[in-house]
């Protein structure tokens, strides 16, 4: 019986180099033993996220998502709630390509990428559930939230391409003198942390912001969490934190809690009712406070590098 393969392709992602390497790409899918097809995403909302229900539910073996972080979260999206889920594979088209980083796909090249499914490796990986009231939303490297969030996600690709670990010094003296402190309570395996932080972080790979130190010790299918709960303290202190992340040289840090944690469950409390703090999922805007999050271990299978 024949397998089918599903290219959903983002063709505005790293600069409308795409579409003219769809062909392409569907001769590898063939050469992999697929028969292949493609669907092109439209500005449409979660176009991509509706095509992969799609394909899935018509009995798709294999969805592979090519364009950058947000075409890859969209597409896990549409098929991680599924009871039977197809196999995924991931072209880096965008910018950071934090995740493709993590499964070791080849970042500059796209056709180099979608050869990785001739090697025929897999591994089942472990994805992220936020849960936000009644809506589900899934992950699969970080989430995040708090006033230093930003400085995640807040630095354009090509500055920091320029100038790497001097982009997020330059970014964090700019936003220092304007950060706020939240008080939250945080319940994860471990116990609880009940006060103000600057910013919390649930990952699941090493790789945030183009960066492989910030979660040291993260597994990819061992059904853990990585959490990162940075505390307040002063602008100076805060930037010799921001250095020490950097560089993995953070997670010893009297102001930081590292923990591993199956769950968390995150909640605004004193002054900061309200559901007005945003939680950051694979770089965009999930939802906002109260947020509870599980993690899904070994839920998708996807084509691995190395």
């Amino acid at each position: 019986m024949t397998r089918k393969a599903r290219l959903i392709y983002n063709p505005v992602s790293g600069h409308e180099q795409m579409p003219k390497n769809v062909a392409d790409i569907l001769d590898v899918l063939e050469q992999a033993g697929y028969e292949a097809s493609a669907f092109r995403t439209t500005p449409a909302e979660k176009s991509a996220q509706n095509e992969a229900t799609r394909a899935a539910k018509e009995g798709f073996e294999l969805i592979v998502a090519a364009g950058g972080d947000g075409t890859i979260n969209e597409v896990v999206n549409g098929i991680a709630f599924l009871e039977n889920r197809p196999k995924m594979a991931i072209i880096p088209a965008g910018t950071t390509n934090d995740y493709a980083r993590a499964l070791g796909i080849p970042r500059d090249n796209i056709l180099d990428a979608a050869k990785i499914i001739l090697k025929d490796k897999t591994r089942k990986m472990d994805i992220g559930k936020a849960h936000f009231g009644a809506q589900d939303q899934y992950f699969v490297n970080i989430a995040a939230s708090g006033s230093l969030t930003e400085l995640t996600y807040g630095v354009p690709s090509e500055i920091k391409s320029a100038l790497g670990y001097a982009a997020y010094l330059i970014k964090g003296a700019e936003m220092l003198p304007h950060l706020s402190e939240n008080e939250m309570r945080l319940t994860y395996d471990d116990g609880v942390y009940e006060g103000k932080l600057s910013m919390f972080l649930l990952g699941m790979t090493n790789s945030i912001g183009g960066f492989e130190q910030i979660m040291p010790d993260a597994q990819l299918s061992d059904g853990l969490f990585q959490l990162i709960v940075v505390k307040p303290s002063d602008p100076v202190n805060l930037m010799r934190l921001m250095v020490m992340a950097l560089n993995g040289k953070h997670v010893d840090d009297p102001n930081i809690i590292y923990t591993k944690t199956t769950s968390l469950k995150a909640e605004l409390i004193g002054k900061s009712e309200g559901n007005d703090l945003p939680v950051n999922l694979d770089g965009e805007i999930g939802g906002y406070c109260p947020v509870s999050f599980e993690n899904l271990k070994q839920r998708i299978e996807f084509y691995v590098g190395g």
